[in-house]
This record gives structure tokens, sequence and C-alpha cells, in this order.
């Protein structure tokens, strides 16, 4: 397979993720009963000064997690242009491509310790078709 198009796998199950974290993160209801809906009380309704604006634990992690998506996403664009580079100067996109293999695997490892399995799984599927187009370009 032709590194443009193992980039191009790596962008949309990158898009996929991003979409269907965006989608079950905005989307996500307490459904542990009710400590679960105490602790998100309390991160929501406790809130302080932190580095000159008021927020909450809430806000935080609401906000972290729209970031996560949109990182996602980002991704997914990156790899669709870099695929397009790929096509005609494919050795140009070796060190961008050994950077995310380094950050998908370094993800997974992090999700792994802190989070569940499925995003673990798309993180190494992307991470795969990274470096099977790594390795694509040497030969």
């Amino acid at each position: 397979m032709s590194t443009s198009l193992l980039l191009r796998m790596a962008a949309v199950l990158a898009a996929v993720q991003g979409t269907a974290h965006g989608a079950l993160f905005v989307g996500a209801k307490p459904h542990h009963g009710a400590k679960e809906v105490a602790v998100l009380d309390a991160m929501r309704s406790n809130q302080f000064d932190f580095a000159g604006a008021t927020r909450s634990y809430w806000d935080f992690y609401y906000g972290y997690g729209l970031q996560a998506a949109g990182a996602c996403l980002v991704e997914a664009v990156l790899f669709w242009q870099l695929a397009r580079i790929a096509e005609s100067y494919p050795t140009l996109t070796r060190p961008i491509v050994a950077l995310f293999i380094l950050v998908n695997v370094g993800h997974a490892a992090l999700t792994a310790h802190y989070f569940f399995l499925l995003p673990v799984i798309f993180d190494l599927m992307i991470a795969a078709c990274l470096v099977w187009g790594y390795m694509a370009v040497a030969r």
C-alpha cells in the first residue's frame, strides 16, 4: 500500500475518533447512580479563582474533553493533507509521520492508564497505519 493511502486511512480513523468522542462526550448523561450525580454536581457547583478566572472542575473537565475531540479532528485534516504531499514527495512526510506515531502511542498509553479501551484501540490503529506508511516510504 502507498504512504498516501495509509495516511488517508489514518485520517479517516482520526475523524471517526474525534467525531465519536465529541458526540459521546457532549451527549453523555450520568447513569451510574447517585454517587456519579453527586460527583458531577460537586464538579459544577464548586467554583474557584484560577489564573484570574472563576472556574469549576467541570469547566476544566468539559473543556479538555472538547479539546480532545477537536485535536482528533485536526489530526484527521493534517493526515489528509500529508497524504496529498506524500503522493509527490513521500520522504518529506517521514519526520511528521514519525512524530505522530510517537504522539498516538503516547496518547494510547495515557488513555489506557486513565480511561478505557476503545480510544486506545483507535490510537493504536492510527499508529499502525502511520508505521506502515512510514515504512512504505523506505521501500
